[in-house]
Order: C-alpha cells, then sequence, then structure tokens
C-alpha cells in the first residue's frame, strides 16, 4: 500500500487508547489531512495525535478532488472525512488496489473507499495487522487493546469482538 488516509472515527477509537503508533504496522505512508486532524479535540486523542503527528505523518489534502468526492456523496455530509475520500480519488490504480487504503469506522466512508477502489479496515484492523506484523506486540496485548477501544465507545457486536480477539490469536 502506498498511501493510508485515515479518518476521525479511527483516530478517536486509537488514540483514546494511546494506540496511534500501532498504525506505522503499515507499508505505506500514513496520511492525515489538515481538516481530519482539526475535527479531533476530544481527550485524550487530542494530545496523542499531536505526539503522533511529531513522527512526520502526511497531512496534505488533494484540493483537486474535493468538489468530486463532494459530489459523489450527495447528499450525505461527512465532515472533513470527505478530504479522505479526495485522497482516494486522487491516488487510486485500477490496476493496484493496495496503492491506496482507508482506516475508517464510518460505513459511508468505507463503502464509497471500496467502490473506489481503496482497501478498507478498522481501527480493530489496524490492531489485529500489528499483531501479525509487529515482533513485539503480542496477541495477548492485541486482545486487550481491542478489548479497550471496544469499552472506549466503538462497540463490536460479541460475535464481531470475538471474531477480532480471535483474528489476533
Amino acid at each position: 500500500m502506498t498511501r493510508i488516509y485515515v479518518g476521525p472515527t479511527a483516530l478517536y477509537s486509537l488514540g483514546q487508547v494511546g494506540e496511534l503508533s500501532l498504525l506505522d504496522a503499515f507499508d505505506g505512508d500514513i496520511v492525515i489531512p489538515e481538516p481530519v486532524i482539526d475535527e479531533v479535540q476530544i481527550e485524550p486523542t487530542a494530545t496523542n495525535l499531536a505526539e503522533y503527528r511529531e513522527s512526520g505523518i502526511e497531512t496534505g489534502v488533494d484540493e483537486d478532488h474535493i468538489d468530486q468526492a463532494r459530489s459523489l456523496l450527495g447528499d450525505a455530509d461527512l465532515g472533513p472525512a470527505v478530504t479522505v475520500l479526495a485522497g482516494v480519488l486522487a491516488y487510486r490504480d485500477s490496476d493496484d488496489r493496495s496503492a491506496v487504503a482507508v482506516v475508517s469506522e464510518d460505513r459511508t466512508v468505507r463503502r464509497m473507499a471500496q467502490g473506489l477502489g481503496a482497501e478498507v479496515t478498522s481501527s480493530f484492523g489496524v490492531v489485529v495487522r500489528a499483531a501479525i506484523e509487529d515482533k513485539y506486540l503480542k496477541p495477548t496485548q492485541a486482545k486487550r487493546i481491542v478489548r479497550r477501544i471496544d469499552q472506549h465507545g466503538m462497540h463490536l457486536t460479541g460475535e464481531l469482538r470475538e471474531r477480532a480477539v480471535g483474528e489476533v490469536a
């Protein structure tokens, strides 16, 4: 994957539990558009995001594609998450589905991004990937992170939570 766009809902999920650094498990450039960053004002997510930004993530917005993204969304108002879809439009590659990816909990963002040719995942997918890719993140630690995210508002059904925990193992 070349560019991984992170939406506000995933930032909230990972930031509330202090696990934004798990995004580094992806092979590619993490992009958090500036309007998405500005949207995140809830603590401790805002502080954790400010610290994570020091690692040098990209924050640019693909302005040339904002109007097209808004047009595709029609009446759906996604606020700053429209900049995530603008990034998908700018960097998608019909020959390479892994050219761009989106990390979001928002169903509309996920469906639209997938329809435009991006790979999609959620904060739970980030934890699973980190557990698989990172020899220092043990499955038991990943399970605890999944449970903490679940307790901080991104609730899963019992079946989905066990599936996410099972994938970590």
